[in-house]
């Protein structure tokens, strides 16, 4: 029998299938769904902070302003009129959601400063959530603003978030620090129980014909997972921290990579969008299929067995494998 049961922030789970924020969450029906479909847990869609301001006059202003993002951390903005539910509507959805199913369901808030995290997150204690997802998503544009300010927006975060409850904290960030390895050990010590990597920014599309800016929402594909997975391999056993990888995750071969680089979860959102929410019962049993093909009894055991640690050649990480790759790039070409 395969033991498919992993650990992340301090939650024992019974796969390492977690869907990650999406539309799929706003209703109690679709989160019977995935719990049904074999979710281990459940990351909600995320309140943002413009919603914890209730600024009404600015938030309109940033919805009426077109951008494109991603559906792993569901960080566009909808149109005002499409956002369901308010702070206090969260709180019910969590009330609601954790009746209606056994597993962890993980609240997650989206923002880009301190602001009222720290007392929301209370209350999103207060509501039962086993844990909570900071979806810190912050494009500076002040050329004046320093990297270490930015970086230091990151931890005052978490140290603001943890301070105020007592439920695991994750904190998801994108890849575009000058050393990631800094940032995550940081957060790290300032007592993020988990890294949620990575975040996309916003890549603005423009209309043609309209000459306008327009949002768009493109899924990932499974080349995007290549990013988590290298600094996944790289940080694997240096935090204490748990460590999910979200972004490119869409077959049972994409999690089992990511796992074996030292993940503790793999988060599925554009999987499920584009294939249904029945994608998590065919990623488990191809998960499970392929270890014991390969007589791996458990997932503890496959996890970092390929990380930057572990690998027999860990420069496989580092610039001597990108040397390697562009060799082969030049062979490939010599033979076309």
């Amino acid at each position: 029998m395969i033991d498919l049961t992993t650990r992340y922030l301090g939650l024992t789970l019974r796969t390492p299938l977690v869907p990650s924020a999406s539309p799929l969450s706003q209703e109690i029906a679709s989160i019977r769904r995935l719990e049904d479909a074999g979710a281990s847990a459940l990351v909600l869609y995320s309140l943002f902070e413009e919603q914890l301001r209730q600024e009404s006059l600015e938030l309109d202003h940033h919805l009426s302003t077109g951008t494109e993002s991603f559906a792993e951390s569901l960080t566009f903005f909808p149109q005002a009129s499409e956002f369901r539910l308010g702070p206090e509507g969260y709180l019910e959805h969590i009330r609601q959601a954790k009746e209606a199913v056994d597993i962890p369901i993980i609240a997650s808030l989206n923002g880009a400063t301190v602001g009222g995290w720290a007392k929301f997150a209370k209350e999103i204690e207060q509501a039962g959530a086993d844990a909570l997802e900071c979806n810190v998503y912050y494009i500076p544009t002040d050329s004046n603003l320093k990297a270490a300010e930015i970086e230091q927006t990151y931890v005052d975060i978490v140290w603001a978030v943890k301070s105020a409850i007592s439920i695991p904290v994750a904190i998801k960030i994108s890849p575009f620090f000058t050393n990631v390895a800094n940032v995550a050990k940081r957060l790290d010590d300032a007592g993020a129980d988990g890294l949620v990597l990575f975040n996309r920014f916003y890549q603005p599309d423009i209309d043609l014909e309209e000459l306008e800016i327009r949002p768009n929402v493109l899924l990932s594909t499974p080349q995007a997972l290549r990013l988590p997975l290298t600094w996944i391999g790289i940080l694997y056993g240096r935090l204490k921290a748990s460590l999910a990888a979200t972004g490119g995750v869409h077959d049972p071969q994409d999690a089992i990579k990511l796992l074996m680089v030292g993940a503790n979860v793999t988060m599925l959102c554009s999987s499920l969008l584009r294939n249904g929410i029945n994608q998590i019962r065919h990623m488990e049993r191809g998960i499970a299929d392929w270890m014991e093909q390969h007589e791996y009894e458990s997932v503890k055991q496959l996890q970092g067995s390929m990380s930057q640690q572990r690998c027999p050649d860990p420069s496989a990480f580092e610039r001597a494998q990108y040397m390697r790759a562009v060799k082969s790039l030049q062979h490939v070409m010599v033979r076309g």
